[in-house]
């Protein structure tokens, strides 16, 4: 009996150790994303910016000015 406990205790002990190594592994693919999603959101914001700059000097130069301001 006490060879079997002893058994059951090392497979568990082994499924524990395997189960701390995914999840180590899960969470530097997490921490991974999450940079690269942080990036991602830093170049959207910039390309949104210069997609609203470009657009709002469009409207500015397709707007005449009326002749009391020239």
């Amino acid at each position: 009996m006490d060879t079997e406990l002893a058994q059951r205790l090392e497979r568990l002990e082994s499924h524990v150790a395997n189960l701390q190594r995914q999840f180590e592994e899960l969470n530097q693919v997490i921490i991974e994303q999450a940079k690269s999603l942080r990036k991602l959101q830093a170049n959207q914001q910039r390309l949104a910016d210069t997609v609203e700059t470009t657009e709002l000097d469009r409207i500015k130069s397709t707007n005449a000015k009326p002749p009391h301001y020239q």
